[in-house]
């Protein structure tokens, strides 16, 4: 079986869908090849945050990107037509330590100074931020408070974009495992391993960690590798929080979402005893009304992590057409694949800067 288009996307995330959005908003014809039920799938099982605070502290320019999609994400998700549970009110990092407040602080402040003053955040004292958030516990020292942030519903997001993938003319084709991706004359080819084949004349890896065996196929090296996060859910509790934060967020739907896991245990996506508990006391730290809460289900997903937690944004030097797109923030992300990277792929005069992004930075580690 074979299929024409402009761009073969491969991967069904948030990722592929949002570039997906994008190129057909461009009219260009796009096919985009969905994974298997057993694949792991990042898109599925994240924290559903559109995140600024702390990210590019090493490097401005992700710091730059990551805002230009929050500020970006409101028409995002008034064009996508759906209520996607999108709140940007501002988004809280709770410290219980005075010092390690400090240091983070001044981590901010270094990159306030480098990105030119455009960056709004503020530190809450013990005492402004229970003005704010009236329910923290008494071992909460403050926060930092970072206006861009936000958080959204991530499953009624990626329900959305695939549906309007397909309304505006996309074809998404679910239960592909490719297994082969390579150049042919005129354009690119992905084959399944049940036997199917899609042509196209560009091709973009999306992927998530399928890109460590399609990569190099590609002419890409792919230094991608999973991070496991675990995540628990509340039942639904009367209104507790104002704002989210990067480890406790209450839902649009009422339950409180708890998360503050980084393993490295390579593809095993279980959730374990020993890290929820661990994820549950800190959460009653922060909230101790949490103790009385029941759980109703609990997940572990894997993120995709480059060498030093940036994106990948790069077009193969072997097999020009083919493009690499991968990172561990597809959702904060999501608007600037979805009205940015686009131009980029094609090449456009009002394409981004991401050299930045590219696989050269990895060529002597």
């Amino acid at each position: 079986m074979s299929q024409e288009a402009d761009y073969l996307v491969i991967g069904g995330g948030v990722v592929g869908l949002s570039l997906a959005w994008g190129l057909l908003k461009r009219g260009r014809r796009v096919l985009v090849l969905d994974g298997e039920d057993g694949s792991f799938r990042a898109s599925r099982g994240n924290f559903g945050l559109v995140w600024v605070q702390g990210k590019g502290a090493q490097e401005p320019a992700y710091a730059r990107w990551s805002q230009g999609s929050a500020v970006a994400w409101g028409a995002f998700a008034e064009e996508l037509g759906a209520d996607l549970g999108l709140r940007q009110e501002g988004g809280l990092d709770y410290h219980t330590d005075e010092a390690a407040l400090a240091k983070q602080v001044q981590v901010l402040e270094r990159l306030r100074e480098q990105l030119g003053g455009d960056y709004p955040f503020e530190v809450l004292g013990a005492n402004r931020l229970r003005q704010e958030e009236p329910n923290i516990g008494p071992k909460v020292a403050g926060a930092i408070l970072h206006h861009q942030d936000g958080h959204v519903n991530p499953l009624r997001l990626l329900r959305s974009l695939a549906g309007e993938v397909r309304r505006l003319g996309g074809e998404v084709v679910t239960g592909c495992h490719v297994a082969h991706a390579g150049a042919e004359a005129g354009g690119f080819c992905a084959e399944t391993r049940d036997g199917r084949s899609f042509r196209a004349a560009k091709l973009v890896l999306s992927a998530g960690l399928g890109a460590q065996e399609l990569g190099p196929q590609l002419g890409f090296r792919a230094p991608i590798r999973p991070q496991r996060g675990q995540v628990l859910i509340t039942e639904k509790l009367p209104k507790l929080m104002r704002r989210p934060s990067g480890t406790v967020r209450q839902v649009d739907e009422g339950g409180v979402q708890l998360g503050d896991s980084k393993e490295e245990v390579g593809f095993d996506d279980r959730s374990t005893l020993e890290t929820s508990a661990a994820i549950a006391r800190h959460a009653v730290t922060i909230f101790p009304r949490l103790a009385k809460a029941k759980l109703v289900r609990s997940w572990g997903a894997l993120r995709i992590m480059s060498p030093d937690g940036l994106p990948i944004y790069q077009e193969s030097k072997s097999l020009p057409g083919a493009y690499l797109v991968t990172c561990h923030s597809g959702i904060t992300l999501a608007a600037a694949h979805a009205r940015f990277l686009p131009a980029w792929l094609e090449g456009a005069a009002d394409a981004p800067d991401l050299e930045v992004f590219s696989e050269d930075r990895f060529a002597l580690s």
